[in-house]
């Protein structure tokens, strides 16, 4: 605000390889152009993994301005990136991002027989799949996740071609009228079934349920107990509903997700689930509240950000220097940009695969 009002120039540092900017400031002088503070190209870079927000020691909330910044884009200006400009009319359109039928979302596990929470009806967990449900890789995740679930007796059910998105990208790209439409049409959905808890295995997803949903119409909004599903493993086998019997094999090394971790301060559980599914475990060097993005965050892959490296590959080689043969991850989005990088690389594993490959071995 000091810098519109009175000018100057911004001393922070641009995205790598945007090109120069005039740094001046003012109030008759945009703050996001190429002719003022922060170049396009910036502003859309960030992938709201809040690795700034968790180092800096004067506890900036960078990531809210950035979003802030981007909302004002997208909602006065209509300046969001072509490939975010699509994915949003995608989502007005279909309610999902890939644009497909709304029963697709569960084809993967058509198999598995899943039931379906019908309006009026109630089960103990609804599992919510989230937007990676239809890219057949990550169906194999959920597949595992549904088979643990029954082995430990539980009762659960979707919500079939009712689930629609929750609206995380929405939001990170600054189209708040998007996100609570979608918002709006979620809440309905789920205030017309009874249940428990909701499980997903989407830390978007989870994350924006268990505490941005809580927050609209003044803080007067709906709320539910949502749980990842690493927290939901790790209950189940500290309660003894799934035994595990840690397999030999090459060194695994966990991914914290952003959503999970810094969003929500959730590191220690998923450790325990790979430490009881695997006997030989290695930690990379940033990890936990230090861990480093996978890139897939903020709406950065659809927002055409030029990079000159990649965030997933830095990542990726992270693991390599540590030793690690499996990456193992609780994310869709994870899933998706680490298995993305290219050449002989660490195996990409979500972590239910391997608790259901140790609870099969005991």
């Amino acid at each position: 605000m000091v810098h519109a009002m009175h000018g100057g120039s911004y001393t922070g540092s641009p995205a790598p390889g945007a090109p120069a900017v005039t740094g001046q400031g003012g109030m008759a002088q945009a703050i996001v152009g190429e002719s003022g503070s922060i170049h396009p190209e910036t502003l859309w870079a960030c992938t709201t993994c809040r690795a700034c927000v968790e180092e800096c020691p004067m506890m900036i909330e960078h990531v809210d301005t950035i979003v802030d910044l981007r909302r004002g884009q997208a909602l006065m200006h209509g300046a969001v990136r072509p490939g975010a400009a699509t994915a949003l009319r995608v989502l007005r359109d279909k309610g999902n991002l890939a644009g497909r039928a709304p029963a697709e979302r569960a084809e993967g596990l058509a198999m598995l027989d899943v039931p379906v929470l019908a309006e009026g009806e109630e089960t103990d967990i609804l599992l919510w799949l989230g937007e990676g449900a239809f890219d057949r890789r990550y169906s194999q995740s959920l597949q595992a996740l549904v088979k643990l679930m029954r082995h430990a007796g539980l009762r659960f059910a979707i919500l079939g071609e009712a689930e629609t998105d929750c609206g995380d990208l929405a939001r990170r790209l600054g189209d708040e009228a998007t996100f609570e439409m979608l918002a709006a049409d979620v809440v309905t959905t789920l205030s017309r079934r009874r249940f428990n808890r909701i499980v997903t295995a989407d830390p978007h997803a989870f994350h924006v349920l268990a505490n941005e949903y809580p927050l609209l119409n003044a803080g007067h909004g709906p709320s539910w107990v949502v749980q990842h599903h690493t927290g939901l493993l790790d209950e189940l086998v500290q309660a003894g509903r799934l035994r595990l019997n840690a397999r030999a094999g090459a060194p695994v090394a966990w991914h914290d997700p952003c959503y999970l971790g810094r969003y929500n301060g959730q590191i220690e559980a998923p450790r325990r689930l790979l430490a009881g599914a695997c006997q030989s475990v290695v930690e990379m060097e940033r990890h936990g509240m230090q861990a480093m993005c996978c890139g897939g965050g903020g709406g950065n892959p659809v927002s055409d950000v030029d990079a000159r490296e990649r965030i997933p590959d830095l990542r990726m080689a992270q693991a390599r220097q540590a030793g690690a043969a499996v990456v193992a991850v609780g994310c869709p989005g994870c899933t998706a940009m680490l298995e993305g990088v290219v050449g002989e690389q660490p195996q990409v594993r979500d972590i239910a695969e391997l608790v259901l490959a140790a609870v099969e071995e005991a």
